[in-house]
């Protein structure tokens, strides 16, 4: 009895030893295979990817009516993240656009990150994502001024500035700048368009952003 009692201790030690040992959003990205399993993900949709303003956009699909829309954002999420689980986000789907919003969790995750190594990360995961899907439309929404991390916003402007510029090259892409619209009049970022945290964004925010969006949903 002692001997079996061992082993089934051990076997729960050994998987919480795992658990602990998977890579941050690890379950978030188990969270996505479980719907993909339970529900065939759509062919020729848009997929969404990135962080926290994405996956709190819940009712993303009611901004855009008449689109077929995969939300897989994850939040905190960073470039690296996407990079990391660049499989898991890529493989399963068959879509005509993705739309990317990420970065501004990297320059938070490190204050003193440079622009150009957030480029580089992103440079890194649009080479991913043409490896799979070498002709769909890719887009890129512009880091937005958080009021909450302005002391991050010279490196966050400096990276928009290059993803711009990077974009402008590429075929099938488009940067989507979402900076003018959540200006005010004299060109300062609007506070209101943002909850208590000054970093995640009111249902305006997003109504705001589907106006610059729709242009560019395929």
């Amino acid at each position: 009895m002692k001997k079996i009692f061992s082993v089934v201790m051990l076997l729960i030690f050994a998987l919480i030893f795992a658990q602990e040992k998977q890579p941050m959003f690890w379950q978030d990205i188990q969270n996505f295979k479980k719907l993909d399993q339970d529900n065939a993900a759509p062919k020729n949709s848009i997929l969404l990817v990135g962080s926290s303003s994405f996956t709190k956009w819940q009712d993303v699909s009611d901004y855009f009516p008449g689109k077929t829309i995969i939300n897989r954002g994850f939040g905190g999420s960073r470039l690296t993240d996407l990079n990391y689980f660049s499989e898991d986000l890529l493989t399963p789907y068959q879509p005509k656009q993705m739309i990317i919003y990420c970065g501004e969790n990297d320059f938070a995750d490190d204050a003193q990150l440079k622009a150009d190594v957030v480029v580089d990360r992103y440079k890194t995961f649009y080479k991913k994502i043409r490896e799979k899907f070498p002709t769909i439309q890719v887009d890129y929404i512009s880091i937005k001024y958080s009021p909450s991390r302005e002391n991050l916003w010279p490196q966050m402007k400096e990276a928009n500035k290059k993803i711009k510029k990077f974009m402008k090259k590429e075929k099938n892409a488009d940067f989507i700048d979402i900076t003018k619209v959540m200006n005010d009049a004299d060109g300062n970022i609007r506070k209101d368009l943002f909850i208590e945290d000054m970093l995640h964004m009111t249902p305006e925010g997003y109504r705001l952003w589907t106006k610059v969006m729709n242009p560019y949903m395929k």
